[in-house]
């Protein structure tokens, strides 16, 4: 059976069991902090898990992309480990349990309508103490008691030792099925069944607590499964990823088979790439913090392999199209941005190329270190930075470390490494706990959204946090409190509009309210008691800020000319890589593989101030995502849609779904300015703009700026400026010419007298000297000058600069010949002044911080010298 069969039979079968079919989520979750990428096909399903929210359905079934890096150093080792996979998974929300997971599960593993695996080559496992599922297995399904296993609380319960270690929060057993393979080789976890029957509540004993509902949440993954009925050894060899190997292959000029000698890289290449190229579709582009640093991260492995091998050039990017093409059946929307992934991979490549020989060379810095100390180890966290800063990989490093009879302290890698995972969040999965506000929704339900309607009403107080715990009353002045009212005119931050800000109000009270933030159902109002007192229940007014939201409303609608206007100008490809929308601000992302040119710029200031010059209307209808897919609505790739959406028109030229505010015609925006394009990360630009009053107030800014130019220049005329800076800008040519001579001849005629009292050496001059009041143009004339009159000469020029050591260190070339580096001179020297630096073997410069040793720089450089003249 091909995998792409298999997902779809897998999903057919829970349907016909009356699951609802849901849509993978996102592969990067905005809205949930626990987790960097979705490591499960439940974390769509939080809320519903903790009865959180309104219960659209109570059962499920999904194909979930998932990107877990805790096991990273196995994946291409193991047959079966992988950064990005597909789980397939079936759900229940209070409705069916564990008789109907276990039946439903064998139904659909041995059925010969379905899978029809053998049963003999079936076992499972329950938890020690749970004993409705081996009866469930034993009594109903008919398994031998030789193929049913007991574990304990560390194998068979979700989260992995919960009820002994925690943490608090929703847990329960869980029931494993593994296949055995005909060939008797290693078992094979096919599926597990998570019973999520118990809340933990503190220590042991007695501290699992009965859910009111029982929920299900299992997980096959659909590479393992595929590879078993495939009868292939690994993951790697099935239908969907043995081709993206050979492909890595002949990308990098090897042959691919899974015991060949490059097997273990190309495998690496291929999952790295597979997982990236899915993240940079979504726009998390390489970075250096959090989720974007996880993808620069995994294409710098992925390359390093390449590197080691033998591939000296970009190769990665070469394998998108190969990605989206084995994907393309569950995921057509790849083709979309090929170019960008592309581009934006490729980018990265390039980047790292550049630094890759700088991390090789600190390896080697770290093995000469090691021998010199007389140790056989090299240091656990510098290791880890090798690893973290330069993307090496850990047994990579262990490889060439053993090479060399190295090995690395694993006790202090491990603990830098756990260091690194505690201060970033990394390898989370995230715990099913209900904070505070999710136990106000379950008891009030969801805030009722006033915010497209109105800007004012009244309404209720119905939950209060202070510091994090929740409160009934709030009676300190200037007290920062959180405040959940059961109606609201407030727009909470969302979809990259900022949240509003105004009052709440009544008789003596108020509270000023600076930001407004959104968690599942309910507004949260974010603000600062400023006299009386607040308390559950209080009736209040809700006023938000008008003339801020309307500034709000213009930069918004003009982000969707912004986005029609680069798509008009630039293509298709720009696509909304990310926004943030404020009073009269906006700043969009998009991706575009270089800076946009001048003309261009212009171009699209222009489309979008024409589209506010037609006063096109601006419409909002309700609909289901298919019917607007199906109008041509453009929905950002990464962003999570219900079925039910808003759509967002203006004229017949833009179509987005959308949640935010907007206006009731174009021409209402006024006035859009840029003021700003720049690069943000690999493949994605960034432009700001001003809408309104301050983009007329940036207008009036640069005509100030204009006037107060022409006034230094004594020019009134403005239309004169550029022919005034023309003229500057040749004098200023002029008077540079002029003195760049004067230093030449004032160098030429001191030139003569350091050549009379250099130090010889054999054939050969030394010339170590400090020399007042020059820059470093001077310092290479003197250079120059003493190369081209000295004959066989070394020299070091030290000087100060604004308190800062500058050295420069030449040698002539029949000096260089004879090994003796410029570059080595400089960097022994510039060790005494505090500093670093290098360069080329004829001309090196570097920097240090103590000007009062300088003499000593100096003399450590003539010692230099003598050594490798004498040598």
């Amino acid at each position: 059976m091909k995998t792409n069969e298999l997902r779809e039979a897998y999903l057919s079968f829970f349907e016909s069991k009356g699951c609802v079919r849901r849509p993978s989520d996102v592969l990067v979750p905005k809205d949930d902090p626990t987790v960097l990428f979705t490591p499960a096909g439940m974390n769509q399903f939080k809320n519903q898990f903790l009865g959180i929210g309104p219960l659209e359905f109570t059962k499920a079934t999904t194909s979930q992309k998932c990107l877990r890096t805790g096991d990273i150093g196995n994946v291409g080792v193991t047959a079966y480990h992988h950064t990005f996979f597909e789980m397939l998974g079936n759900f229940s929300f209070g409705d069916y349990f564990k008789k109907e997971a276990i039946h439903w599960a064998w139904e659909f593993l041995t059925d010969k309508k379905w899978l029809g695996l053998d049963p003999q080559r079936l076992k499972v496992t329950v938890y020690l103490d749970d004993d409705e599922a081996y009866d469930i297995w034993h009594k109903e399904v008919g398994l031998s008691t030789d193929h049913i296993r007991r574990d304990d609380e560390h194998e068979n319960f979700w989260p992995a030792g919960a009820p002994s270690n925690g943490p608090d929060g929703v847990c329960g057993p869980c029931s494993e099925i593994y296949y055995y393979p005909p060939s008797g080789g290693k078992e094979v976890e096919i599926w597990n069944l998570v019973f999520t029957q118990f809340n933990r509540v503190g220590d042991p004993p007695d501290n699992l607590k009965p859910l009111p509902k029982q929920n299900i949440d299992t997980g096959m993954g659909l590479e393992r499964c595929a590879a078993v009925l495939q009868g292939v050894e690994s993951n790697y060899e099935i239908d969907i990823l043995r081709p993206l190997c050979e492909a890595a292959g002949e990308t990098v000029g090897k042959k691919y088979s899974f015991a060949g000698p490059e097997g273990r890289a190309l495998r690496r290449i291929a999952d790295h790439l597979r997982a990236c190229a899915f993240a940079i579709h979504e726009g998390v582009a390489p970075g250096s913090h959090g989720a974007e640093y996880i993808i620069r991260l995994l294409l710098r492995r992925a390359f390093l392999e390449g590197y080691l091998i033998g591939m000296r050039e970009p190769f990665l990017h070469l394998l998108v199209p190969k990605v989206n093409e084995l994907m393309a059946v569950p995921y057509p929307e790849l083709s979309k941005t090929e170019q960008t992934v592309a581009g934006t991979i490729k980018e990265e490549e390039q980047h790292f190329l550049g630094t890759i020989d700088r991390g090789l060379g600190k390896f080697e810095k770290l093995v000469e270190k090691a021998k010199s100390g007389g140790g056989n180890v090299l240091p656990g966290k510098e290791v880890f930075d090798l690893h973290q800063t330069d993307g090496f990989i850990l047994d990579l490093t262990q490889a060439m470390a053993a090479d060399r009879g190295l090995t690395i302290d694993m006790q202090e890698y491990g603990i830098a490494e756990e260091d690194h995972k505690r201060k970033s969040g990394q390898g989370s999965w995230g715990v099913m706990a209900a904070g505070p506000l999710d136990e106000i929704q379950k008891v009030v339900g969801d805030t009722e959204f006033l915010a497209y309607e109105t800007t004012s009403s009244t309404a209720k107080v119905v939950g209060l946090i202070v510091d994090g715990q929740p409160v009934e009353v709030v009676k300190t002045p200037d007290a920062r409190v959180d405040v959940i009212l059961d109606r609201s005119p407030f727009y909470g931050e969302s979809g990259g509009q900022v949240g509003d800000s105004g009052t709440l109000s009544g008789p003596s009270l108020l509270v000023n309210v600076e930001d407004v933030q959104k968690h599942g159902g309910l507004i949260v109002h974010r603000g600062v008691l400023v006299s009386g007192e607040l308390k559950v229940g209080d009736s209040v007014d809700a006023q938000v800020d008008d003339e801020r939201r309307a500034g709000i409303r213009r930069a918004h609608t003009a982000t969707h000319l912004l986005h029609h206007a680069l798509h008009q100008v630039l293509g298709d490809h720009a696509m909304q890589r990310g926004s943030k929308v404020e009073d009269d601000q906006l700043r969009f992302d998009f991706s575009h593989g270089a800076a946009v040119k001048a003309d261009e710029l212009l171009n699209i200031e222009d489309i979008v101030n024409a589209k506010i010059v037609a006063g096109a209307p601006v419409s909002i209808d309700y609909m289901d995502l298919k019917d607007a897919k199906a109008q041509g609505a453009m929905a950002l790739f990464g962003e999570k849609y219900p079925d039910r959406v808003r759509l967002v028109s203006m004229g017949e030229f833009s179509k987005e779904l959308c949640g935010g505010t907007h206006l009731d015609n174009t021409g209402q925006v006024g006035l859009c300015k840029i003021a700003q394009e720049e690069n943000v990360a690999a493949g994605v630009r960034r432009i700001t703009a001003y809408t309104g009053k301050k983009a007329l107030d940036k207008v009036r800014e640069s005509e100030r700026l204009l006037e107060d130019v022409g006034r230094a220049l004594k020019t009134p005329q403005l239309h004169d400026l550029p022919r005034k800076i023309d003229q500057l800008q040749e004098e200023l040519k002029t008077l540079r010419q002029e003195r760049a001579q004067f230093t030449k001849a004032s160098v030429a005629n001191r030139v003569g007298e350091l050549l009379a009292k250099a130090e010889q050496v054999g054939e050969a001059r030394i010339v170590c000297i400090e020399l007042q009041d020059v820059d470093r143009d001077t310092l290479r004339e003197y250079a120059d000058q003493l190369r081209n009159q000295g004959g066989s000469i070394a020299v070091l020029l030290g000087t100060t600069i604004e308190g800062k050591v500058a050295l420069l260190a030449a040698v002539s070339k029949d000096l260089v010949k004879r090994g003796i580096k410029a570059g080595d001179c400089v960097r022994e020297a510039a060790k005494a002044v505090g500093g670093g630096g290098g360069g080329r073997p004829d001309l090196a410069e570097a920097g240090g911080k103590l000007p009062e040793k300088t003499p000593q720089a100096l003399e450590v450089a003539a010692t230099y010298y003598r050594n490798a003249l004498n040598g």
